[in-house]
């Protein structure tokens, strides 16, 4: 077997409880080495979860003979940076979502993956988790029949944080980082998990404003979408909305049902139908990572595939920036 060794560039929060554990609870894996531009927080990181080296220069952590795997745990701004140096290194990638803050460097991304054979995975997880994977058999069984529409319907108050003076606003609300506001952090898992349902989206308008000002970026957006199978469905997303507003919902409408189910809470399942309703609870892992990163592991190790590859993750990119009119 083929020992994946892991050097991570980021240590940030995601890689705390989400992502990190689960590189070393998969056979033939393990942490090599982790880097932070702050040499306080790479140290600490390597200290708290017995991390032998650490480093504050990813080309030296890329560079290190006892690093063979790459995760890239950083802003959006710098994931194709640092893919492409781990590619051009051949080094396999995994990339925390989205790909990149642009559809753009996407596709940059995926020309430097087609022309060095070196293989990049993007962490949209929610495809790997049994939640997600029981809407998907609901769905394809055909218990609420054809499917005629989707919408997505996201709601939150702002978080204190948002109210930061503007040089103190988290980098998920720096367009310039992160691509966008919130929308560009939250809905490339909903988008993403739309896609892998339905299918590719082709057509993509939206609307987006700014209506709490309290920082720059868009805080309500508005959507509509038509998937390539002809299904056609809406989103819209408010984060600076009232706390009694507070929403977390996909809805499918079917010619003999409906099914409902959130994305970041993971309530009960909810299936309608003719013959009556009914919920259905589906627990997830704890490190809700662990079952993408053991698909990627062993897709590297030559007897597994995983299908979060960077081209797949490419189109939620494109659908995020028309619905921003960067395009």
């Amino acid at each position: 077997m083929k020992h994946i060794k892991w050097g991570f560039i980021g240590c940030g929060e995601v890689t705390e409880i989400k992502s990190g554990p689960a590189f070393n609870e998969v056979d033939g894996s393990m942490i090599s080495a982790v880097m932070s531009r702050t040499e306080r927080r790479a140290r600490s990181y390597a200290e708290r979860h017995h991390v032998r080296k650490w480093y504050t220069d990813a080309q030296e952590l890329i560079d290190d003979p006892d690093v063979n795997a790459i995760y890239v745990a950083t802003p959006p701004s710098s994931h194709a940076t640092f893919a492409i140096m781990a590619m051009k290194a051949g080094k396999p990638v995994y990339v925390e979502k989205p790909l990149a803050a642009t559809y753009e460097d996407c596709a940059r991304v995926n020309r430097v993956s087609e022309q060095t054979g070196i293989p990049c995975f993007v962490a949209y997880y929610r495809r790997y988790l049994p939640y997600f994977m029981k809407v998907k058999s609901i769905l394809q069984e055909g218990e609420i029949g054809r499917i005629q529409n989707v919408q997505i319907r996201f709601s939150c108050p702002p978080r204190e944080q948002d109210f930061a003076a503007n040089g103190e606003l988290p980098w998920r609300l720096q367009p310039d980082i992160s691509g966008g506001g919130y929308f560009y952090d939250l809905a490339p898992h909903q988008l993403d998990l739309m896609q892998h349902l339905f299918g590719v989206i082709v057509q993509a308008n939206g609307i987006c404003a700014n209506r709490g000002g309290l920082y720059a970026a868009e805080d309500s957006v508005s959507a509509c979408f038509q998937f390539e199978n002809g299904v056609v469905g809406s989103g819209s997303w408010c984060f600076v909305g009232h706390s009694s507003a507070e929403e977390d919902r996909i809805e499918v409408i079917g010619d003999r049902g409906m099914l409902s189910f959130s994305v970041f809470n993971y309530e009960p399942i909810r299936l309608i139908t003719s013959e009556g309703s009914s919920t259905i609870a589906v627990p997830n892992p704890p490190y809700v990572q662990l079952p993408i990163i053991k698909a990627v592991i062993e897709d590297l190790q030559g007897f597994g595939k995983c299908t979060c590859t960077s081209i797949s993750a490419t189109p939620v990119n494109w659908v995020m920036d028309r619905i921003l009119g960067k395009f």
